[in-house]
């Protein structure tokens, strides 16, 4: 799940993604909700219009938004007064976790991807298709799983490069806004102290290229 708000661009409108954009869409709006499914019937976001008078909080907000537990009972209770059946997931883990590059050979239709087999958990991997030029296996590295969103906006679906299938992205120190962070590609090498399947701390890493 992924909240934004942006009054500037689109006015006092708090907007809820819960899964891709694949095509045609079907719109509901009741009670200054407007309810988003996809061709399959499946509900992949809410549109919540007059956004402060349910959470006066967003006031001064722009970007992504964190929603915590009170604020998505808040916006859940909303949807069943308005009649709709699917409601927001209350808790939900940081899509951004370090993980461990097992695997990596060469995209045979490309001369500068990696593909790679990136453990993210207690044991479980992910395919993650890569174009950082540092890219090796054994190394510890961030990773955006599916249902991040990027600190420039962009997120993170199941997407396919050059016919291979890729769950996740490996990002670089720019990608992740940190300070100092070299303005070149490649991926964010972690150093030996963290640990694997963790989420990834943001503020912890503000040092990671102190000068």
């Amino acid at each position: 799940m992924i909240a934004s708000y942006n009054p500037a661009q689109i006015g006092d409108v708090l907007v809820v993604v819960l899964g891709p954009d694949n095509g045609p869409q079907q719109v509901t709006q009741k009670q200054g909700i407007v309810e988003i499914k996809d061709q399959s019937g499946t509900v992949i976001g809410y549109n919540f219009f007059d956004a402060q008078s349910r959470l006066a909080e967003l006031a001064g907000q722009n970007g992504q938004i964190q929603l915590n537990s009170v604020q998505v009972q808040k916006l859940n209770q909303a949807l069943q007064a308005a009649g709709f059946s699917t409601l927001l997931p209350e808790t939900e883990a940081s899509k951004f976790v370090v993980g461990y590059v097992k695997e990596m050979k060469e995209h045979p239709k490309s001369s500068h991807l990696h593909i790679t087999t990136t453990e993210v958990e207690d044991g479980k991997t992910l395919q993650i298709v890569s174009g950082s030029p540092n890219m090796q296996e054994g190394i510890k590295v961030v990773v955006a799983e599916v249902g991040a969103m990027m600190p420039a906006g962009l997120i993170i679906w199941p997407s396919t490069l050059k016919d291979v299938e890729s769950d996740g992205m490996i990002c670089s120190g720019r990608e992740l806004r940190i300070p100092n962070a070299p303005d070149k590609p490649g991926a964010l090498i972690l150093p030996d102290e963290y640990q694997v399947g963790q989420s990834f701390d943001f503020k912890q890493a503000q040092t990671l290229f102190s000068e």
